[in-house]
């Protein structure tokens, strides 16, 4: 399947039906009063998380999303149908923008979110609803209200624990199928991983986590350069990073490992923040191992730890595993992208689709009272 994390739409939620202007005419009650019933709701445009979902492929091929009008009202007293919600389901991770400003309306990181993306309009009252002892037959009745209108931008991140950076073919997928279940295609060409692989690695205490290689950086990532923007974000979600350095090139590792390094504060400063674990991979290739030696040694005296490791053989690996789980057990809670989305704690309940359950209700109460205080009058 085709890897999409980025998708812009338009969502258009229904407009609430009309009320009803109508009139009992029953054989025994000529002028029987109004009987204009209430229009429907229009029905509310909702994106739920599905854990089975692993790409936004879907919302590249159809960007334009339109829910049902509530029914119009009718005659004796009968309400119009709301219309069924249309709903949209998005993998865990993603994220939903302002595509012109830019900011985050919301965070769905978990299964089984729902989030109100467009609230349907209300219904209109019927004309049964506006009769008084002064103005018995009234002629009007409320038009519906319309459906919320919007533009949205749709962003996946991956929802991995530890995101592994480093230069093109630097043996990261490798390392990756050596790790965990994950059988990524591997091939020995740069730019090999041009879509992220997710692999569950099982540690030897029972626990298990999720590990992401991330294409390959280059220099200039931060401002979009080769895959740049589009693989950066996902490392803000990962609690913990692996930076992989390929030991086999006859390069100057420090400058390759600055370089990365520089990309990722340039792109996120808290993401240049974040503790990295340094692994020279490749040390089965020939010369390698006296690459990855001198590499280590100079890196020491920064005090950064270098593992040397082989992606293919498995050397070094349970050591790097070990750390690994170390660094997640020390980390924090991944914070909030971009802004703050928790409620306030005056905000009350602002569950998705909450406050227009309320509104809702309201009017449902309001319309018995009223209809109530008529039949005591």
């Amino acid at each position: 399947m085709q890897f999409i994390d980025e998708a812009e739409i338009h969502v258009k939620a229904g407009d609430g039906g009309p009320g009803a202007v109508a009139f009992r005419r029953e054989k025994y009650a000529p002028r029987g009063g109004p009987s204009g019933g209430d229009g429907g709701n229009g029905a509310d445009i909702v994106l739920e998380t599905d854990g089975r979902l692993t790409t936004l492929l879907d919302f590249r091929f159809k960007r334009e999303y339109r829910a049902r009008n509530g029914e119009p009202g009718r005659g004796r007293d009968q309400n119009g149908h709301a219309a069924k919600e249309l709903l949209l389901k998005v993998p865990p991770g993603t994220l939903v923008k302002d595509p012109i400003t830019g900011e985050v309306v919301a965070d769905l990181r978990d299964d089984g979110i729902r989030y109100v993306l467009a609230k349907g309009g209300r219904g209109g009252l019927g004309n049964m609803n506006f009769a008084t002892p002064t103005l018995q037959a009234p002629r009007f009745a409320q038009p519906g209200t319309e459906g919320e209108e919007k533009r949205l931008r749709l962003e996946l991140r991956l929802l991995a624990d530890v995101g592994m950076v480093g230069f093109p073919n630097a043996g990261k997928s490798t390392l990756v199928a050596r790790l965990s279940r994950a059988r990524p295609k591997i091939a020995d060409y740069p730019f090999t991983t041009l879509t992220p692989h997710l692999g569950v690695v099982q540690y030897k205490d029972g626990r298990s986590f999720v590990l992401s290689d991330l294409p390959g950086l280059i220099e200039g990532a931060h401002q979009g350069a080769g895959l740049g923007h589009r693989f950066l974000k996902h490392m803000q979600r990962c609690r913990a990073m692996v930076h992989l350095v390929d030991a086999s090139q006859d390069r100057d590792l420090v400058a390759d490992f600055e370089a990365i390094r520089r990309e990722l504060v340039l792109f996120d400063e808290a993401l240049g923040r974040k503790e990295q674990i340094v692994a020279a991979n490749k040390i089965d290739v020939p010369e390698a191992r006296e690459r990855a030696e001198a590499f280590r040694k100079k890196l020491a005296r920064k005090k950064i730890r270098v593992h040397l490791i082989s992606g293919a053989t498995g050397e070094g690996t349970k050591e790097l595993l070990d750390a690994v789980v170390r660094d997640l057990d020390a980390a924090e809670a991944p914070r909030p992208l971009d802004k703050d989305l928790a409620p306030r704690p005056d905000a009350g309940d602002r569950r998705p689709g909450k406050r227009l359950e309320d509104e809702r209700e309201r009017d449902t109460t309001e319309k018995a009272q009223r209809r109530t205080g008529r039949s005591k009058r």
